[in-house]
């Protein structure tokens, strides 16, 4: 068996690679540079927690778990290189967010459900973005980077939770699929030109019944995909 490399060796070994002596494509790399590998590296994970469900095998996990790694460290060798922070101020603050967050495990609070447990994280984590300067407002703090449709069932969400009351809808989801359903129908007949919006505002009102019912809508749609692949190409299974 060759020799067993801990986390403080894998730091190192990405320093090498950033070094004067190291790798060029390593050394030129930033974090803006790297952005495409890390939602490259993501969505390679979330297959192989796919494969794993389907399959019991973890091989594809544990590697893909390991580029995953890579991209974190990566960015904190560039940000020491940069005067910003280490790997180690990494790990303290999520080390300290972890204790913080879970005063149910680490202090005095009580959570005896999962459903207790998030909302001693939520309230914690709203306490922790006030003064922040980068957090705008509460719906430009959902990354513009998440998937298209993910990113509208957490704003319809959040949007509904902040702002409910005020600005309430005047007509139940259920009312509006069928008001922008029948937009839509008669789009197709008669306003061709209308179509592409009618057919957003029937995708905003299935996000906004997503949003309601907590249907994971990215996931599924993922899921449906890959089904209709494995339908009409079987023996690549």
């Amino acid at each position: 068996m060759g020799k067993r490399f801990d986390f403080t060796d894998f730091v190192g070994l990405v320093k090498t690679l950033r070094s004067e002596n190291g790798c060029p494509w390593d050394r030129a790399q930033t974090h803006e540079s790297l952005k495409p590998c890390m939602t490259e590296e993501a969505a390679e994970l979330l297959a192989a927690i796919r494969i794993y469900s389907q399959t019991g095998d973890a091989e594809n996990m544990r590697e893909e778990l390991g580029d995953i790694l890579l991209q974190v460290v990566m960015h904190s060798v560039i940000a020491q290189e940069e005067g910003l922070f280490t790997i180690d101020d990494v790990v303290g603050e999520v080390s300290e967010k972890m204790i913080r967050r879970h005063p149910h495990v680490f202090g005095t609070a009580e959570a005896e459900t999962p459903q207790e447990a998030l909302a001693n994280w939520e309230e914690i984590k709203k306490k922790e973005k006030e003064g922040k300067s980068w957090i705008k407002s509460p719906l430009r703090e959902i990354p513009q980077e998440l998937p298209a449709l993910a990113r509208a069932c957490k704003v319809i969400k959040k949007s509904g939770r902040l702002y409910g009351a005020e600005k309430a809808e005047t007509e139940t989801v259920w009312e509006g699929l069928e008001r922008r359903f029948a937009a839509l129908k008669e789009a197709g007949r008669s306003e061709p030109d209308a179509l592409a919006e009618r057919f957003l505002d029937m995708l905003w009102e299935m996000c906004r019944l997503a949003a309601e019912e907590g249907i994971a809508a990215e996931d599924m749609l993922a899921d449906r995909t890959a089904k209709e692949v494995d339908f009409f190409e079987p023996e690549y299974e």
